[in-house]
């Protein structure tokens, strides 16, 4: 994992690149105005500019490169999908969900500035999103606008995160205890949907018909689980130093997991099939997909 934290790899060097790239895309379109909703804009800076592992962004390129989709189109894609995120994270950290202190390694948003300024800040950044994708510049062909926004407006609703968010919030609120079967569909939703429609955004980017991107939504559903799987372990086993976050937070809320229902060990060696999977969806492609096959190894090795 040294190696791929200090870019001394294929997948190294394209997080290091992506996350500088995807950086100054954010800090392009969110100049601070000069005027009293200067607070929202630097509120939206702190939180999408300078963290993160932008692994969102980085399969949307790695997977538009493999069709020859310039790399301005696929990072404003990856953009959109990245805001969708930090808004998530942004929602996620308040007091009437996850009611956390840390995100990235310094205070979440609503701690460095106050709660109203953190919903309109994630407000704001979901609109974002839309208007990148809406935009000439993402791509030429309406038709392709139109079926990322889709694309990243059913990931994020009730078909997706959002839902599989409310599945988990209705755990903790009523003590629902979930099955193996529905933890999965949960974070299929939760995690796994954002994770699956950046490989189908960059697919679409390279104007892949719906049916030859079935390997593609395979690879992103298996690395969207094993993703999810490594997080549990790491809220059981991470270091808090590492992560960035607060730990243990699962267990102490008698949350069902992976690792609950599974234990460790099993969790993590359905981790690492689920990754071996995934990188045989690949098998049609060359070198060009060796990014993506050093992602879904780094998925279950990342200590944050």
């Amino acid at each position: 994992m040294m190696l791929v934290e200090s870019g001394n790899s294929l997948l190294g060097e394209a997080i290091t690149s992506v996350k500088a790239d995807i950086d100054s895309l954010f800090d392009a379109l969110l100049p601070v105005p000069d005027d009293t909703s200067a607070r929202l804009v630097e509120a939206m800076r702190y939180a999408a500019i300078g963290g993160g592992k932008r692994v969102r962004p980085l399969l949307v390129c790695s997977t538009a490169s493999l069709f020859g989709v310039s790399r301005d189109a696929a990072l404003r894609a990856g953009a959109a999908i990245e805001a969708i995120h930090v808004y998530s994270l942004i929602h996620d950290d308040l007091p009437c969900m996850d009611n956390d202190d840390l995100r990235h390694g310094k205070p979440t948003l609503h701690k460095a500035y106050n709660e109203a300024t953190a919903v309109l800040a994630g407000d704001a950044l979901h609109a974002l999103a839309f208007e990148i994708l809406s935009d000439g510049n993402t791509s030429e062909d309406p038709f392709t606008r139109s079926e990322l926004i889709a694309t990243l407006g059913k990931a994020s609703g009730m078909h997706g995160m959002a839902g599989g968010q409310m599945m988990d919030m209705i755990a903790d609120e009523e003590g629902v205890n979930y099955d193996l079967h529905t933890i999965t569909r949960l974070q299929q939703l939760k995690t796994g949907a954002l994770l699956a429609a950046s490989v189908e955004m960059g697919a679409i980017l390279g104007k892949v018909a719906p049916q030859g991107r079935m390997h593609l939504r395979a690879y992103a559903r298996d690395i969207g689980l094993a993703f999810q799987i490594a997080d549990d372990l790491l809220d059981v086993e991470g270091d808090i130093a590492k992560a960035g976050k607060a730990l243990r937070k699962d267990n102490e809320q008698g949350k069902q997991t992976f690792v609950t229902l599974m234990g460790a060990d099993k969790a993590r060696e359905q981790a690492r099939a689920l990754v071996d999977q995934a990188v045989l969806r690949l098998a049609s492609y060359g070198a060009e997909a060796d990014v993506l096959r050093e992602l879904a190894r780094y998925i279950v090795e990342r200590d944050r």
